[in-house]
């Protein structure tokens, strides 16, 4: 067998594992990178790139008025009984530390969400603003060749192929129909999409989770780190002390035994694909099969049983195994369905959500994650703990045209196929349409009624959505007086099913401060580190703010890197 001696190997190719190389490579450190799947990336190439991190350095020089002391209020009151001090207080020092390290030593640079509030802004040291940062958008061919081996954005969150910022770019989108320098700035996004795709088969405009990857690998190949695709790890080598000292990778032309000197860093991505754990571990999931999931295919917790193979122990503790995100299934060319996530519809006036009772069951503008919790809920108390949990996103003919529904998007965006094929529903009446979902035909007119009676002055008296910085901030900012609120009576009606999904798993590996993987005892395994979704999540099973996978991420990383270079800054 093959052998190769490296400082460290990191298991893994999305922002946990990137982050990790780049910074090790930085600091002098021989560095390869195992990725099982043909493309890097992993989930955070498909994902919206958002990263929670308070007192960030765009934060600062913006002004922004953030502090440690408020961080760790928000997040004792968001975590409860699950806070883990040690992690969190690792997490806020280093967390603006490795923005700084990136922003000044490696391609990545970063934009902030200046209208990104945290997700529960009125609660104790929550925020309308500041701790959300993304990648700046990044011009595909700086990879070179490499770009082949990016893995490309989740399709059914694209716009005909082509990646979408938020905030005023994504108005320009909605607008494009009724203002000239909306239709100017669209077509010069689609001109530039066509060029793309006639000289290099996929968009070079990368954005948001591509953009983060992108950034991140450039930065790894400049500093002589090689990515190594279709290479999964199978097992870890360990020495007479129990102490992990390197992996064998299966390559492409055979097994190569790599020999660590510094560790090995389990980075990737959780188990979102793994039918058994789900089935332990998410409840409204019984069989493992009835939970979806965006992301990759190879997500299939390969971390979690390599580290438990050295002594690791996963923690199963927390209240929430993963962040839910409600998701519909859009049918695919080729016959299978596809997974959009529901980010931002459910925030638009005119827009609500229903079960099979006809009632409306949750604020729909509150994060997605609670928003699932919600529906889980809402659903086992009307049908049993056997009830499928499953709920409809409902829209009139004027919502619908001006802001889409899930994967059908808004004027002039052809739609009638989706009803074909089922994936979105169309009814005369609340009535029809409540009678072609299976839902309460009479419930649901009880419903469209009271809310009307308050969403013509703007209102949500039942659930107070549009009455948070966050739910404002995915709504439509020229309806007045409340950008998340407005009557339902243009007719037909629209409808799409939602089950519960994930962005990333909570559950993980437990580590500790410095990002070394614990046995049984809390004692670190030698030489076993982790960062990303192998990693228990340090939000105890909540939902704080956009970007609070990917935040830590990044930050463990650094640290992990840290801690294996000996050093402290």
């Amino acid at each position: 067998m093959k052998r190769e001696y490296v400082d460290v190997l990191v298991v893994g190719s999305g922002a946990g594992g990137l982050s990790t190389a780049v910074a090790a490579a930085h600091r002098g450190m021989k560095v390869i990178v195992a990725e099982k799947e043909p493309v890097f990336g992993g989930t955070t190439a498909r994902s919206g790139g958002w990263m929670w991190i308070p007192n960030n350095c765009p934060g600062v020089r913006a002004g922004i008025q953030d502090s440690v002391d408020k961080a760790r209020t928000y997040l004792k009151h968001e975590t409860g009984d699950h806070y883990d001090s040690a992690r969190v207080e690792a997490f806020l020092e280093a967390g603006p530390k490795a923005v700084d390290f990136f922003e000044k030593n490696t391609a990545l640079q970063f934009d902030l969400g200046t209208t990104f509030a945290d997700y529960h802004p009125t609660a104790p040291g929550g925020m309308d603003a500041g701790r959300s940062i993304v990648a700046r958008p990044f011009d595909g061919r700086e990879l070179g060749k490499e770009i082949k081996r990016l893995r490309p954005p989740l399709w059914e969150i694209t716009v005909l192929g082509m990646m979408i910022g938020s905030g005023k770019e994504l108005l320009h989108f909605f607008n494009v129909t009724r203002s000239p320098v909306s239709l100017f700035f669209v077509t010069g996004l689609v001109a530039k999409f066509a060029r793309d795709m006639v000289f290099h088969g996929r968009a070079m405009r990368l954005m948001n989770g591509n953009a983060l990857v992108a950034r991140l690998a450039k930065s790894a190949f400049d500093k002589g780190v090689p990515i190594w695709t279709s290479s999964p790890v199978k097992s870890l080598l360990r020495d007479e002390s129990g102490a992990v000292t390197g992996a064998i990778v299966n390559r492409p032309d055979g097994p190569v035994e790599i020999h660590t000197r510094k560790g090995v860093v389990l980075a990737a991505g959780g188990f979102p694909q793994d039918a058994i754990r789900r089935k332990d571990l998410m409840p409204h999931s019984p069989t493992g099969h009835e939970h979806v999931s965006p992301a990759p295919p190879g997500n299939t917790g390969d971390g979690l049983r390599l580290g438990e193979s050295a002594g690791g122990v996963v923690d199963t503790t927390l209240p929430h195994s993963a962040a839910w995100v409600p998701i519909s299934r859009p049918p695919r060319g080729d016959g299978t369905l596809g997974t959009f996530p529901h980010f931002v519809d459910r925030s638009k006036p005119g827009v609500i959500a229903i079960t099979r009772s006809g009632r409306r069951f949750v604020n729909e503008a509150q994060s997605y994650h609670d928003f699932c919790q919600a529906m889980v809920k809402r659903c086992q108390e009307e049908g049993g703990p056997d009830a499928e949990n499953a709920a409809w996103f409902v829209a009139d003919h004027r919502a619908f045209r001006r802001y889409g529904l899930g994967y059908a998007k808004p004027s002039p965006v052809p739609y009638k196929h989706l009803i074909k094929q089922g994936y979105l529903i169309r009814g005369r009446t609340p009535a029809d349409l409540a009678t072609q979902i299976g839902a309460d035909p009479q419930e649901f007119e009880r419903t469209i009624r009271k809310f009307n009676q308050g969403a013509v002055r703007g209102e949500d008296p039942e659930f107070g959505k549009g009455s948070t910085a966050y739910n404002r901030s995915l709504g439509d900012p020229d309806h007045k007086p409340n950008p998340c609120v407005a009557p339902l009576d243009k007719g037909p009606y629209y409808a799409v099913r939602v089950y519960v999904g994930d962005l990333g798993t909570f559950a993980g590996l437990k580590t500790n401060e410095y990002a070394e993987v614990l046995d049984e005892s809390g004692k670190p395994v030698g030489g076993l580190y982790s960062a990303g979704n192998d990693a228990a999540s340090i939000m105890g099973g909540n939902y704080p703010g956009g970007g609070i996978t990917l935040g830590p991420a990044l930050t463990f990383g650094y640290i992990a890197a840290r801690r294996m270079a000996g050093g402290n800054d």
